[in-house]
């Protein structure tokens, strides 16, 4: 078996392609790469793109595509690829068994690219197999946007929406993310749009149908306080329960409880070295900070009843049942209005804006006038 057979074996090609050539050569810099060149058997029929119909090669014309490298020698084919004139369909360019249409890549060369960018960034991935990363974020483009387009959402029924950040320089986007707390399976990125507004939110309702979904399907939507998520959800999920998440529920409580300290600060009180210090759960922090904190709480007493109350909130997530940790949070709302800090009564209306609050995992706070809700 010569040269040309061994690569032709070796790339799986069948009749009627087969490499005619194959050798070393330099670029413009000096560098060796490996080049192999394919050719159509003379006289062989190719079969039509469209219909399948083998048909007689009309012209010809040149396409190179990059391959795996052999060794350390980056791979080139090269392929006098024929255009054939289907009876059916007029003039038309073949597909090629090792490449996608319109790609520069060799299906093994993508599925490597693939293989890498799930691992490290896609600049990594161009440093490492010697392309710019502008050519293989469009084959990551491709095949994420085909995976994308193959995602079945019609078992959608709880999502959570928020926002993150993209760059630096407050460039945000919009993430909607399929929730299956009743099963425990892992959350699954459905959609992803730039900007944090309401219609961001309309843009998820309007890209369902094309997944067999329809927004009266998603009975809960999870999201932060934001008020153009909350306008949103209204408007496009008209049927979904709005609910909060627990980290922006606490950072609320969190605020509420650095608000009191700073109130104390205007009036003259020595709280002192208190940000650090009344920040976060106790068992978190150094033994200087503990007593400081210890000594703030004995000092004021609004201190006291703020931290108080924000892990009391806390405890909320703890209960395992929705009708107990409905009531806690009642508890909780009657004692933040009557604790004469008006931060902490502030985060009560917040959170009872529509009364509604979304447990740690995989519960659901209800409405504190609907206890018995799931």
């Amino acid at each position: 078996m010569d040269q040309n057979s061994l690569f032709e074996a070796a790339l799986g090609l069948t009749a009627p392609w087969k490499v005619t050539g194959s050798g070393l050569e330099r670029d413009e810099s000096g560098k060796m790469f490996l080049c192999l060149e394919i050719e159509v058997q003379p006289g062989a029929k190719v079969p039509c793109p469209c219909c399948g119909q083998p048909c007689t090669a009309y012209d010809h014309e040149l396409k190179r595509w990059r391959h795996l490298n052999f060794w350390q020698h980056a791979t080139y084919l090269s392929a006098r690829v024929p255009r054939v004139d289907c009876p059916e369909h007029g003039v038309r360019q073949v597909e090629v068994p090792w490449a996608r249409a319109g790609s520069g890549f060799t299906l093994m060369f993508e599925a490597l690219v693939m293989a890498l960018s799930r691992e490290m960034p896609v600049s990594a991935v161009a440093a490492l197999v010697g392309e710019t990363d502008t050519r293989l974020w469009r084959v990551v483009h491709h095949y994420v946007g085909q995976a994308h387009a193959a995602q079945d959402w019609s078992e959608v029924h709880t999502l959570a929406i928020d926002e993150t950040a993209t760059r630096k320089g407050h460039r945000y986007a919009t993430v909607a993310v399929d929730l299956r707390p009743e099963t425990g399976a892992s959350a699954r990125l459905l959609f992803m749009t730039p900007g944090r507004s309401g219609e961001c939110v309309q843009q998820v309702a309007l890209a369902m149908p094309a997944h067999g979904a329809q927004p009266n399907q998603v009975k809960m939507v999870a999201m932060d306080l934001s008020p153009a998520y909350q306008k949103g959800a209204a408007e496009h999920f008209p049927a979904a329960q709005v609910v909060f998440d627990r980290f922006h529920v606490m950072k609320l409580a969190q605020d509420a409880t650095d608000e009191v300290r700073k109130q104390l600060h205007r009036m003259g009180g020595d709280v002192k070295g208190g940000l650090w210090a009344l920040r976060g759960n106790r068992e978190g922090l150094k033994a200087p900070q503990k007593q400081l904190r210890d000594e703030l709480c004995a000092r004021y007493k609004e201190i006291g009843r703020a931290l108080a109350l924000r892990e009391h909130l806390q405890e909320t997530w703890e209960w395992t049942g929705a009708f107990m940790a409905g009531y806690h949070l009642k508890q909780w709302c009657q004692w933040a209005d009557r604790s004469r800090l008006e931060p902490a009564g502030a985060v009560s209306q917040a959170v009872t804006h529509d009364q509604k609050t979304l447990g740690g995992h995989p519960r659901i706070l209800p409405q504190p006038d609907n206890l018995g809700g799931h």
